[in-house]
């Protein structure tokens, strides 16, 4: 009997997952570009990994790799890839495929662009049933996808079968691809970024959920993410990825409270909920260098000139009710904000917070007059905006300019970054080709891209790098005023503290006013002056940051407050 279970013991110590000296390069102007050099790791049954780095650190890569799904001319040019057992490299297109799906299930990044809008929900789960062969007839079929939606935490599945993507929410999209990675039950799951796009309480449901449907099917996964936090929080082992290669890796914790190698104490240093609390305590406190700026000094409103002016942005009971179809040529109004009032003073930083749903979105659509209030009005520098005509309007865009969530839809795919970044200044005949050629190349050098990549499309380009092309577009004419709605919030620690910098940056210079919409509470703390914090379209709650963090006085701020991952997880630096 004993012999039996020192096997089992032995059988359970063996890694699913073994990598050796995996190197991956990409085909670039018909030379190999090595991107990973040589990575080695192991994941165990039943065990939660988390992969970080900033982009382009190889994360991503390497786990598509892993699953030879690597994107373009990228291909594996050396090392091992054993998967119970079972070498991966170089099998077979067939072989891998019954793997792929079955034994090893992927979240992807983005749950935007990974449904397809054009077919329904449960058509899409149903396919990924078919081709992972869990079931043949259609009845059956059908049936488990219900099964698999119940399981991925979507209530009344039955009916959200038959609902297309544009009609979930963002965390309803990422509960789907989830269950779909897991309608196979497979060994071993690929989390990419999987909350990246979700506010805190989502996130926390969606993570317990995926927490809770693995430990019952004893999946192990591995997150390749960006939130130090999470990764804290939910992996037992960290692996820190640098330009290709891992610096360090072991227990989480152990990691995040002594960081050994200097790029993840650079990581730590830089992770907005760490500098949250240290902002929290005497502002005169050193903060640790992160090898680009203080990121406590951004929080600090001296360090930010303080220079705030007359009121610029007024809004006054604002009302937005759209109609929703109910079929029989009937509709019924849906309330997406209601009685919201705020002021903006020049040079001064308001976020607007919540849950998605609760109508932040849709208030920075009525202040960038893409939307048209019910009721209310939005004052625009003493001017009001329903008053404007079309010429005032057109020359009102030019101080107002919108840095939108997602990069990746709201960049050209046809138009390279130059003239991309280029088109405000077009459209608004700002100077001449030469000029808008050199304010091109002074806006990369301004969020810290090469120039070169004025000459490449989005697809080519990271996602931290996208949103830093979408920030130098907002900012191409000069504005006064930014609305950035979720500028940040899929962007790694580092980069993500690059542009908050930047932000502080040109808002101490320039005078410029922040509309700053969010789901990620610690961000929030470092950048903001004030805070409106909303729930189903209404304001809650409105006081500056200090107040908001250190007093809140609503059960709904508390909950959004306790949500962010690692809160309680004093991370450090040694």
């Amino acid at each position: 009997m004993s012999d039996v279970s020192a096997g089992k013991e032995e059988q359970t110590m063996k890694p699913v997952l073994s990598v050796r000296d995996l190197k991956v390069a990409f085909n670039v102007d018909k030379n190999l570009k090595e991107v990973v050099h040589g990575v080695n790791f192991d994941v165990f049954p039943g065990e939660t990994v988390a992969i970080v780095g900033e982009s382009g650190s190889g994360k991503s890569t390497t786990m598509h790799a892993v699953m030879n799904l690597l994107p373009g001319t990228g291909r594996i040019t050396d090392g091992s890839v054993l998967w119970q057992g079972r070498e991966l490299v170089g099998i077979g297109r067939r072989d891998m495929e019954t793997i792929r799906g079955r034994e090893i299930g992927l979240v992807p990044q983005d749950p935007m662009s990974n449904l397809n809008p054009v077919w329904s929900v449960g058509f899409q789960v149903e396919e990924a049933i078919r081709a992972n062969g869990l079931a043949s007839n259609k009845k059956d079929v059908r049936a488990r996808a219900i099964e698999v939606l119940e399981q991925a935490g979507l209530s009344d599945a039955e009916k959200r079968m038959k609902q297309y993507p544009h009609q979930f929410s963002g965390g309803m999209k990422q509960r789907a691809l989830i269950g779909i990675g897991l309608s196979a039950k497979p060994d071993l799951l690929i989390a990419d970024e999987p909350t990246s796009a979700l506010d805190v309480t989502v996130q926390r449901v969606v993570l317990d959920h995926l927490a809770q449907l693995t430990s019952e099917l004893g999946t192990a996964v591995v997150f390749i993410t960006h939130d130090l936090g999470l990764a804290a929080e939910r992996a037992e082992k960290l692996i820190v990825m640098y330009q290709g290669n891992i610096v360090e890796s072991g227990p989480s914790r152990e990691i995040l409270q002594h960081p050994q190698h200097p790029y993840t104490k650079r990581l730590v240093s830089a992770a907005p909920s760490l500098a949250s609390r240290r902002i929290g305590s005497d502002a005169g406190m050193p903060a640790a260098p992160t090898g680009t700026f203080d990121v406590a000094a951004l929080a600090d409103a001296e360090s930010r000139g303080g220079k705030v002016g007359e009121p610029l942005i007024e809004v006054e009971n604002l009302r937005k009710v759209y109609k929703l179809r109910k079929g029989n040529f009937r509709s019924e109004d849906f309330v997406a904000v209601e009685g919201a009032s705020f002021t903006i003073n020049r040079g001064e930083t308001l976020a607007l917070v919540g849950e998605s749903g609760s109508g932040k979105s849709t208030i920075a659509k009525m202040v960038l007059q893409l939307e048209e209030p019910t009721g209310g009005k939005v004052t625009i520098a003493g001017k009001d905006t329903a008053k404007l005509n079309s010429r005032e309007l057109f020359d009102l865009r030019r101080t107002l300019q919108p840095v939108f969530q997602d990069p990746y839809g709201s960049l050209d795919p046809l138009h390279n970054i130059g003239n991309t970044i280029m088109e405000p200044l077009n459209i608004h005949k700002v100077g001449d080709t030469a000029s808008r050629k050199r304010r091109v190349h002074e806006l990369l050098d301004q969020v810290s891209l090469p120039r070169e990549l004025a000459t490449r499309y989005p697809n080519e380009l990271s996602g931290g790098q996208r949103q830093r092309v979408a920030v130098a577009r907002g900012l191409a004419l000069k504005p006064d005023i930014l609305v950035l709605d979720e500028a940040v919030s899929a962007l790694d620690v580092l980069v993500q503290a690059q542009i908050l910098d930047l932000l502080a940056e040109l808002q101490r210079d320039l005078g410029l006013t922040y509309l700053f919409i969010t789901h990620d509470l610690a961000v929030v703390r470092l950048i903001a002056d004030r805070v409106c914090v909303m729930q189903q379209g209404k304001i809650l709650e409105q006081a500056t940051t200090e107040e908001v963090f250190e007093n809140p006085q609503m059960e709904y701020t508390k909950n959004l407050l306790a949500a962010i991952p690692g809160a309680s997880i004093e991370l450090g630096i040694s």
